[in-house]
This record gives structure tokens, sequence and C-alpha cells, in this order.
């Protein structure tokens, strides 16, 4: 039946009426009620997009390093500062400001609350050195530095590992066996 064109109700009425099947018993009832047919979408599916998604690339296109300071955390319920950038610059432009103005006074915003960030972190860690205690790790660190840091086990690792401090030793032996034998060879 796959070489027929429609559906199933279709195909079988063809090839009921083609007398190359018996009429089944569900087929009257189907006809009264025939299956809700979906719009087909021709394989292309819409881009999806929000009103501040051109204030977020503007953002991001004057704060670069931004795309790896403030990632999106997936478990986390604030949005990145890129959304709230777009939102502000949105909210600014709703209550009649221009949009350059608009996106200096949520770029100056911006830039505030990561200095304030900055200061307050500093002020942690003076804090901790005058009480003597170890200052508290950076509750704003950068992306790059988190994974870093999640990594930094398996870096240390690899130095006391049985299995790969065996493969260098026998790296080492093979690379003087090879400078013994151009030697002897005289190719030096």
């Amino acid at each position: 039946m796959s070489f027929m064109k429609g559906d199933l109700l279709t195909k079988t009425r063809k090839l009921v009426k083609g007398l190359a099947k018996a009429k089944p018993l569900w087929l009257k009832a189907m006809e009264e009620n025939p299956p809700v047919t979906f719009p087909r979408t021709n394989g292309k599916s819409e881009r999806i997009s929000l009103p501040e998604d051109v204030y977020v690339k503007k953002f991001f296109q004057k704060h670069p390093d931004s795309l790896h300071e403030d990632p999106i955390r997936f478990s986390g319920f604030d949005p990145p500062p890129a959304r709230i950038f777009g939102w502000r610059v949105l909210e600014l432009k709703e209550q009649g400001v221009s949009e350059e103005e608009a996106m200096a006074v949520a770029d100056m915003e911006y830039r505030q609350k990561r200095k304030a960030k900055k200061a307050a972190y500093k002020r942690l860690k003076e804090i901790a050195r005058l009480q003597g205690e170890k200052p508290p790790p950076n509750p704003y660190p950068s992306a790059i530095k988190e994974i870093q840091a999640g990594e930094r086990k398996y870096v240390r690792e690899r130095f006391n590992d049985p299995t790969i401090l065996e493969i260098v030793q026998r790296l080492k032996d093979e690379k003087l066996a090879f400078m013994q034998e151009r030697r002897k060879a005289g190719g030096w």
C-alpha cells in the first residue's frame, strides 16, 4: 500500500472499490468520524526569535568576553546578563527613551553590577585575611576557571597513575634505544 497516495482511509477505500480487499468492519465508522489530519511542514521549521534577541547580539558584540564569563546555567534560575540587558533596553524603549540612550543606560547598569560583584569579593577576601582564615572561593568565577578547576584533578592524576608512568618509561626506553642505534650506525 505504500505506492498509493493518501492516508489509511483513502487507501482502504481504493482497495475496497477495486475489489482487492473485503470491506473491513471499521471502514464505515472511520468514514463517519475521519481521523484528524495535521498540516505538513515541508521540512522547514520557523526560527524562534524573541524581541530582545537583537540586543543580546549587540551585547555580545560589545562584551565578547561575556560569552565565557557569564554562561547560561541550566540548573539555575537567574537569567544570563545578556538577556537582562535586552529586557532592560526594551523596558526603557517602552518608556520613550531612544534606542542608543537605552543601550547606554543598560550597559552602564551591567558594568556597575559587574564592578559591584568584584568589589564585594575583594572585600570578602580582605575580611578573611584580617581574620586569619583562608579566603572563600570566588562566588562569581569565570566559566573557563570553573572548567579548569573541574579538570585539575585529572591533570594532577597523570603524574601518579602507574599505567601512565609505565607508558612514559616505555617511550623513554624506546627513544634511548633509537638514539643508541643512530650512534652505532654513524648517523651523527
